[in-house]
């Protein structure tokens, strides 16, 4: 299990104190720092069943700056989905916290206590 964190969240910190406090086996990987590729992204999507957009913090400075929430330059659609993985990979700041992947092959944006327990459900 591994689990996508920025340390300044309180959403990370919350998930990370409800998996130290179950006794989970899990590797942080602060993705800020260690930022991950456009296929490593990907991955993560298919994992999660979502879309890009799905996991876009559309509310930050650089979504801001990027017009993310033009709809006409940043459609929402399949055709555009390599464009929006490339701007999470150039501003992962972007990127919802925590992403918890979990032994199973699924993942869970864990920003609940509810996700958190799931994903430790799924191995």
């Amino acid at each position: 299990m591994e689990i996508w964190i920025n340390p300044a969240c309180s959403k990370c910190r919350s998930a990370i104190k409800l998996l130290d406090a179950e006794g989970a086996d899990y590797t942080v990987r602060r993705y800020l720092d260690d930022v991950p590729t456009e296929d490593e992204i990907r991955a993560v999507l298919d994992r999660l069943g979502l879309e890009p957009w799905d996991i876009t913090r559309t509310q930050e400075a650089d979504a801001k700056a990027l017009g993310l929430a033009d709809r006409q330059a940043w459609p929402r659609e399949a055709p555009a989905r390599d464009r929006w993985i490339a701007a999470l990979a150039a501003h992962p700041k972007l990127i919802q916290r925590p992403i918890i992947t979990a032994d199973d092959g699924t993942a869970v944006v864990a920003r609940t206590d509810e996700a958190v327990r799931d994903a430790l459900a799924r191995g």
